[in-house]
């Protein structure tokens, strides 16, 4: 079987998809896939199922909707269950290849160590290959407790923090036209992301487009000061300085 919870939260299994119907059937598959291999407490789960909520029989509750998990991901042909009960609670158990969040965890994790060592044309296949593995829109629709709501913001960051590896590593092979309309898109969907801004400005100004670099700096700033009373970070002023300059350190090598 192999388990996804970066996109649509399902099961493959063989050629057909798995999908819990019931809502909190859901929300217990998605807390014990973001803490695969580890157990996972019966009060942990029952605040990912109902919140602060719970009903007078929650425990009892809980038992019956894991029953309903292990029938769905029951193999006719295997006699163990991939859900096993552990005391204080309950774990999934699944081979690190078989959940696209180790898969993705694994990816960024190679794409750093090839940033750091400036392989970036490896580094640009790592996090590419990891960012491919995410759909926004999906992850928005998890719902849960402190382990779903944790779980989505921190792949939110490193979602962010892969993008600018990615965009970096790009800049660094001399890639900065083809950037430019990623960034653009960037600027808008995050606008108080100073980063996407500072690689905006290199890209254009690498392309020929000083003016639109200027200007995005003025974007940035304007920005900021109307949305935290802000102004840009020293990096986006050293930048701004630099291009005024037309300092020679801003240009890199072309891309091979």
């Amino acid at each position: 079987m192999k388990f996804e919870i970066l996109g649509r939260l399902r099961v493959l299994d063989g050629d057909r998809y798995l999908v819990p119907s019931a809502h909190k059937v859901r929300a217990l598959l998605s807390a014990l896939l973001i803490r695969a291999n580890e157990v996972v407490s019966a009060e942990q789960l029952m605040y990912e199922v109902w919140d602060e909520n719970p009903p007078r029989r929650a425990r009892a509750a809980l038992h019956v909707y894991v029953s309903q998990l292990r029938k769905l991901l029951a193999d006719p042909d295997v006699d163990d269950n991939p859900i096993l009960t552990q005391p204080p609670g309950y774990l999934i158990r699944v081979p690190c290849g078989d959940l696209d969040l180790n898969v993705f965890r694994r990816l960024t994790q190679q794409g750093r160590a090839h940033v750091r060592a400036q392989r970036y044309e490896e580094a640009t296949v790592a996090l590419q290959s990891a960012l491919d593995l995410l759909h926004g829109e999906e992850l928005d629709r998890l719902q849960g407790g402190s382990i779903t709501t944790g779980f989505v913001t921190w792949l939110k960051e490193v979602r962010l923090e892969s993008l600018e590896m990615l965009i970096e590593s790009n800049l660094a092979l001399g890639r900065h036209r083809e950037s430019v309309s990623t960034l653009q898109s960037l600027t808008a969907r995050y606008p108080l992301h100073e980063a996407f801004y500072r690689q905006l400005m290199i890209a254009l100004y690498r392309s020929d487009r000083r003016a639109e670099a200027l200007r995005t700096y003025q974007t940035a700033r304007n920005t900021l000061r109307a949305e935290l009373g802000l102004d840009p970070c020293a990096a986006l002023f050293e930048l701004q300085h630099a291009i005024l300059l037309a300092d020679d350190r801003l240009y890199l090598r072309p891309a091979v």
